[in-house]
């Protein structure tokens, strides 16, 4: 009974379409990685506008983070690649997508940064001061790395909504896997079965990349180091602290 379910419902030849859904794969994560660190340029500099002193910055950059937070991203779709083009200005498929995604996400990014930044122990910054650092030194060496710790659950899981909202670009035939979905059941008209193998595939994106990025964030706050140089820095100052520990008993015992 099981067998003859799955007979009926795997019918497509998929092996004539894997060309197909291999590009299309490389399209969705080439839409995920441009948007994502163009979302994430675009939320921080957001971000430090609506932290900045001068009024004016504050109130465009508060403007922005609520006009595309309560503005469905399936609509600004429509109006970065049908709109602009009736204004005479038209955008590649491409290009539109990316540009979509950047403006819809950095807008949540943007305040989740805020956050980050100003969850930052104003002590922290007054530790700077003292060293002697400039404002940019305080933010790039002291305020930068803490908030990067703090917003990186928020960020993470903006990274995977955004793989997952790529599959709304179906809608201008962005040529990633939904629409790729849509053109094999419109050929084979085997709806069920083709967006369940879609599901999947997203499935087997999403999830290992959820769970990475926790590996990632449990990393964090267990404080490893992740760049080389800081792992660099890390070993050198072991190495330093080894050595002083073994010059401090070697005077331990002279001394008796």
């Amino acid at each position: 009974m099981t067998t003859d379910i799955a007979s009926g419902l795997f019918q497509v030849p998929w092996s004539e379409y894997r060309p197909d859904l291999l590009d299309a794969l490389w399209r969705t994560v080439s839409y995920t990685a441009v948007s994502f660190v163009g979302a994430v340029l675009l939320g921080l500099a957001v971000a430090l506008l609506r932290l900045s002193k001068a009024w004016p910055a504050r109130v465009v950059a508060a403007v922005y983070t609520e006009v595309f937070k309560n503005v469905p991203l399936l609509a600004i779709i429509f109006l970065t690649y049908f709109g602009l083009a009736s204004a005479g200005l038209r955008l590649d498929v491409f290009t539109a997508g990316c540009v979509s995604l950047v403006v819809f996400y950095a807008a949540y990014l943007s305040e989740i940064f805020r956050s980050a930044i100003s969850g930052v122990h104003a002590g922290q910054t007054e530790a700077g001061e003292a060293l002697g650092l400039g404002r940019t030194g305080i933010f790039s060496h002291i305020v930068l790395p803490q908030a990067l710790r703090q917003a990186l659950p928020g960020t993470n899981t903006m990274l995977v909504d955004l793989l997952k909202s790529t599959s709304l670009l179906v809608t201008v035939s962005a040529a990633e896997l939904m629409s790729e979905g849509r053109l094999i059941t419109s050929a084979t008209f085997r709806a069920l079965e083709v967006y369940l193998v879609i599901s999947a595939i997203y499935f087997a994106l999403c999830y290992p990349l959820s769970q990475l990025l926790l590996l990632l964030e449990r990393k964090v706050r267990a404080g490893v180091p992740l760049s080389p140089w800081r792992r660099r820095r890390m070993r050198a100052a072991r190495t330093l602290l080894a050595s002083d520990l073994v010059v401090d008993a070697d005077r331990k015992e002279a001394t008796v």
